[in-house]
């Protein structure tokens, strides 16, 4: 059968995947646009389990506060270069995940990437296997994350490699939300105070402060003690409301938030960023 460059162009045109990669394509499945369809889409797959050992590091992080700034959705969508994620049409495939994602409200990223991509008949997880094998790079969607509240602000760092989604219990002014979420990316508190620390994560700190003070010389009995202390010190450091506000180290973030409002407290947030 004989392909012609207009039908090469029109595969080309459905799957944007590259002119040779159609051709071949074509000729393999007899003209059968389907068929070829299919035989690009297998090629992915083969190219994303070839890829499956590699680290996809780079990408883009995208959040957005929507429902009149009630809820926050956050994406991460992973490749493998600085070059891919700056590309337009990878750019443009994760803001239609992010879309999707909103619009769908999907309670799982399992949930999400089984969700049909931007109109079309083929789900999020198969248009990144396709994408897989037109780009040549491990490509994945590796993270979701949903935050709904009175007041809900999201941050996107410049570059879109690291953002947060914030939540707060009333609504508070942009300025204060938006420093309180620049807060989020740029100290990556492990939780929201020391109540909502996993328990395993504290009992990990106390082992860890108990074995220290036994390294110094400490006695065993002054040891609990002494880890309990630093365990504070871990609170204050890494719990979002305890730790000092970057813009006036004289303020906690809780007592930033209670300047505005005395009632006034973040109740969620989730943050992203890429390694």
């Amino acid at each position: 059968m004989n392909i012609t460059a207009a039908d090469v162009n029109k595969l080309r045109t459905i799957t944007g995947a590259g002119m040779m990669d159609c051709k071949k394509a074509l000729v393999e499945a007899n003209g059968d646009f389907d068929a070829a369809i299919d035989l690009l889409r297998k090629k992915g797959q083969k190219v994303a389990a070839n890829r499956s050992d590699r680290e996809a590091s780079e990408g883009l992080i995208l959040a957005k506060s929507v429902d009149g700034g009630k809820r926050g959705v956050i994406i991460v969508l992973n490749c493998e270069t600085d070059f891919v994620a700056k590309n337009e049409a990878f750019g443009q495939v994760a803001n239609n995940i992010l879309d999707t994602a909103i619009a769908a409200q999907p309670a799982t990223l399992e949930d999400l990437k089984a969700l049909k991509y931007a109109g079309t008949d083929q789900t999020i997880g198969d248009k990144i296997t396709e994408e897989i094998g037109k780009i040549g790079e491990k490509i994945e969607l590796s993270n979701y994350g949903v935050v709904s509240a009175e007041k809900v602000y999201a941050y996107n760092h410049p570059g879109n490699k690291l953002a947060a989604i914030v939540g707060f219990n009333k609504a508070a002014g942009d300025d204060m939300a938006k420093d309180v979420a620049m807060q989020v990316a740029a100290m990556a508190p492990v939780s929201v105070d020391e109540s909502s620390v996993p328990e395993d994560v504290k009992q990990k700190e106390i082992e860890i402060g108990k074995e220290q003070a036994i390294n110094e010389g400490k006695p065993a009995d002054m040891a609990e003690k002494i880890a309990m202390g630093r365990l504070n010190k871990f609170f204050k450091e890494s719990t979002l409301l305890n730790q000092e506000f970057i813009k006036d180290s004289k303020l906690s973030v809780s007592q930033y938030l209670k300047t505005a409002d005395k009632d006034l407290t973040v109740t969620e947030f989730k943050r992203f960023a890429l390694n």
